[in-house]
């Protein structure tokens, strides 16, 4: 597959070929929509709780008497059967508890296949370079108009690219993450992915390219 390389007026300056096995060879809806669903559930908090009796706080004595009333045998207003009082079956779990794994082989197979999937509907923007002389939103709203990019937008940059990075913090519409730690939320999150060819390579050829047997997640490749 040859992607066309545009420059940062739009204007295509050459092609960057890629392996179309290399990322699965053809678009797999399941294997992606696992991944796409772990990454979402993983994002959750997950620190929701309710409280037992004994952590409600309160007095434990007696409403009334025992005996004598008409009334059904009284006990403390903490009971679950009070208004007010505690639940029977507090949520105790912690956030661990709401978090889904995924083998890290499958995990980025899914990556690369999503990648796929985007460059097959030519929603990827490959830039020969990304480097801006000064942080001006201006000049990075000029290069998503020169692209036609009129919906959602990710702009993968490396960590070091501090001008890019600050233009596209006021940029409508327009979110930024680090190169190497793209992934299949991020990347069918968003209608078009713009990144530089540099950094496109270094993540076809990074931790995400290791989806053998021995694949082993890493600090940096663990996505």
């Amino acid at each position: 597959m040859d992607v066309p390389v545009y420059d940062k007026q739009g204007k295509q300056v050459g092609s960057f070929g890629i392996d179309e096995a290399a990322l699965g060879g053809e678009v797999n809806p399941s294997l992606i929509k696992q991944a796409y669903v772990r990454y979402h559930t993983n994002r959750r908090q997950g620190s929701a709780r309710t409280k037992s009796r004994g952590l409600v706080e309160g007095s434990t004595r007696k409403l009334y008497k025992q005996k004598g009333t008409g009334r059904a045998r009284p006990g403390s207003a903490r009971t679950p059967v009070r208004k007010g009082g505690g639940h029977t079956f507090a949520k105790t779990r912690g956030r661990e508890a709401f978090r889904p794994d995924m083998p890290v082989k499958m995990r980025r197979k899914a990556n690369r296949n999503a990648l796929l999937a985007k460059l097959i509907d030519n929603e990827i923007k490959v830039i020969d370079d990304l480097s801006f002389d000064s942080p001006r939103t201006k000049d990075i709203v000029a290069m998503l108009e020169a692209h036609k990019i009129d919906r959602s937008c990710l702009v993968a940059l490396s960590p070091d690219n501090r001008n890019a990075r600050l233009g596209c913090r006021n940029v409508e519409g327009v979110d930024i993450c680090p190169s190497h730690e793209l992934n299949a939320f991020t990347l069918l999150n968003h209608r078009y992915v713009v990144i530089a060819k540099s950094e496109l390579e270094a993540w076809l050829n990074g931790p995400s390219s290791n989806t053998g047997k021995g694949s082993k997640a890493t600090k940096e490749g663990s996505k």
